[in-house]
């Protein structure tokens, strides 16, 4: 009480009080050129979610234990010695080189805060699907600063990572918009779960299980850093 009395500290705000309203100013705008919170995984309508809810309450034990977990599986783990350059702190994003629908597809931001695959429209229009039909979406979705984005459908195309024997290949569904952006593609949970990926942004990797071992693909910080830049500039 008494160092608050000589105004070294001041007592914190009540919860009652509005907190300032953030600016929007040019932080905020270059993070909105790829951050979008996407479609919900849930399902496209309040039926479907709600439908999900009442499932994951109802998962019974038996369900559970007819999860199949094999010790044959290959352990994931990450080294020092794995670093190209172990000596170097860094804070870049993950962002690696992949094939999809038989293209290489570079610039793709690995985001396990996404609850959607994201596929942006002019990477979509550059890959020249031809007949693959978009799946029509109800739902909108939202950019980092609040605006709506209307979809312009889902996709579902073949992903592949990995080399050799330890390539590994899923089929995905993509959330396709039409917005700026520096990446081609946003992979999240979605995907991160299909492949059983995990993730080590110290080591700029993802590694997942595969029938011939565990497979990997390195983070590319040159292009990381040039995604980076460009955000930064049509910010």
């Amino acid at each position: 009480m008494a160092v608050e009395e000589k105004g070294l500290i001041t007592r914190p705000r009540s919860w009652r009080d509005t907190p300032q309203r953030p600016k929007s100013d040019k932080f905020y705008r270059c993070h909105n050129d790829y951050v979008i919170t996407g479609r919900p995984s849930g399902g496209d309508s309040h039926h479907v979610r709600k439908s999900q809810v009442r499932e994951a309450h109802q998962i019974s034990i038996k369900e559970v234990l007819d999860i199949k977990t094999t010790e044959d599986a290959p352990t994931i783990q990450f080294g020092r010695a794995e670093r190209s350059c172990p000596q170097i702190i860094h804070n870049d994003a993950l962002v690696i080189t992949a094939i999809l629908a038989n293209y290489e597809v570079r610039r793709i931001f690995i985001d396990s805060s996404s609850s959607t695959d994201i596929l942006f429209g002019e990477a979509y229009d550059q890959m020249q699907l031809g007949d693959v039909s978009l799946e029509k979406l109800n739902t909108s979705v939202y950019g980092f600063a609040g605006e709506v984005v209307h979809p312009w459908g889902m996709v579902s195309l073949p992903q592949t990572m990995g080399r050799g024997t330890t390539r590994k290949t899923c089929l995905l569904k993509f959330l396709v918009v039409d917005v700026p952006s520096a990446y081609n593609v946003i992979l999240g949970r979605p995907t991160l779960n299909t492949f059983q990926a995990v993730i080590s942004i110290y080591h700029m990797n993802i590694k997942f299980p595969t029938l011939g071992g565990v497979g990997e693909v390195q983070g590319d910080p040159l292009q990381s850093r040039k995604c980076y830049v460009e955000a930064v500039r049509k910010g």
